[in-house]
């Protein structure tokens, strides 16, 4: 159901908008937040909209800056080397209560505190913008998406200053994404690996807002200061507009930390068994190399290949590369010794690299990533004493 109503968004975004009507006074604009959910890795970090209500005119619509077709050509292949685009859509209201009825989240406006001509301006610019020539936009998960686009737009028309309250304290982007993946371990552990040190830049205040769940805080309690010096609030009533149903927080029966733990376990147990049967379980090495082999291609392409801002420099190509693949090609061709010694001696030295220096590398690592790397170590260690 919710692909259909994806489709069926998608197919609204494309509808003919209501041409330069002026609004009247009765116009509300409103900064719309839908709560998490789990049904897809997009919807952990929560959606920003803007609703453009005036009942005087029949007018209740929904501008959403976060359209997106997975039935796009190379979407895939386009998202991971980030030139992803989304797209600005124009729904009714009534299909975000469907939508969210559909996802099970919640939903809440804050009401803006404008003045008319405030309101007239964002109007006219998300019309101008929602306008299929102006509608498409390069998406950028920390710098440009559902939250920053209203949020700069915002920003420029009101008349004055926003001031927002002072921040308590600051994160890390890392930090921030993480703390909303916290019932996803696998994700956490996902982006870790893909992500690289600029993850680990302490955000500004502003940057913060990245997340929609922040947007909506520091609307709530920030100010609009003009140029005489006034001073009035930026948000006015808050409403719910849906409620959301409990969400499935139960984790994976076997987190990355206890799958890495079992993986060294399992790499002991064999290497024991190879040293008293003085045999070879070349079937594990292969296994092991082609897994690894092929994450450490997505990685290498994502830190050497990729837009992003965010994955390079990304120190886990030291233990994930694409080289596992020929070290895979060394186990399973056996009179290729030599340059097998060498790929293992190289392995063994980049990951005593990385576990030495793990304090002082400027990146964080997910600690299910030391097992792992153990798992790697200790078998081309045992390559090399074979």
């Amino acid at each position: 159901m919710r692909r259909i109503l994806h489709c069926f968004l998608i197919i609204l975004s494309s509808a003919t908008v209501w041409g330069q009507t002026a609004l009247s006074d009765r116009a509300l604009i409103s900064l719309v937040t839908y709560d998490p959910s789990e049904g897809a890795v997009f919807t952990v970090y929560g959606h920003t909209a803007i609703r453009v209500n005036d009942p005087d005119k029949g007018i209740d619509a929904i501008f959403n800056y976060g359209i997106f077709d997975f039935g796009e050509s190379n979407f895939i292949y386009r998202f991971t080397k980030g030139e992803t685009d989304y797209k600005l859509g124009v729904v009714d209201f009534r299909h975000l209560l469907v939508e969210c009825e559909l996802r099970g989240c919640g939903a809440r406006e804050l009401v803006l505190n404008l003045l008319p001509r405030e309101r007239q301006a964002i109007w006219e610019a998300l019309l101008l913008n929602a306008r299929p020539e102006n509608a498409t936009y390069r998406y950028n998960f920390f710098f440009d998406n559902c939250a920053t686009r209203p949020l700069l737009l915002i920003e420029k028309y009101v008349s004055g200053v926003i001031v927002y309250a002072p921040v308590p304290k600051l994160h890390s982007f890392r930090r921030l994404i993480n703390d909303c993946m916290r019932n996803n371990p696998w994700t956490i552990f996902g982006t870790e690996l893909v992500l690289g040190s600029p993850t680990d830049r302490t955000a500004t205040p502003h940057e913060e807002l990245f997340l929609p769940l922040y947007l909506e805080a520091a609307f709530a309690s920030a100010w609009i200061v003009d140029s005489s010096g006034s001073e009035r609030k930026l948000a006015g009533q808050s409403n719910v507009l849906a409620v959301g149903r409990e969400q499935d927080t139960s984790r994976a029966p076997v987190g990355p930390l206890g799958c890495g733990l079992l993986m060294l376990g399992a790499a002991i147990v064999i290497l024991a068994w190879e040293m008293h049967n003085n045999r070879y379980c070349r079937w594990f090495d292969a296994v092991l190399l082609l897994v690894g082999g092929l994450a450490g291609c997505l990685i290498f392409f994502l830190a050497f290949v990729s837009v992003h801002p965010a994955t390079w420099p990304n120190w886990n190509v030291l233990w994930l590369h694409p080289f596992h693949l020929a070290g895979l090609v060394f186990v399973l061709v056996r009179r290729w010794r030599r340059a097998a010694g060498l790929y293992h001696i190289l392995n063994v030295f980049s990951i005593s690299i990385l576990i030495l220096g793990w304090p002082l590398i400027p990146q964080q690592f997910n600690i299910a990533f030391l097992p792992m790397m153990l798992v790697l170590g200790l078998r081309s260690a045992a390559s090399i004493a074979r």
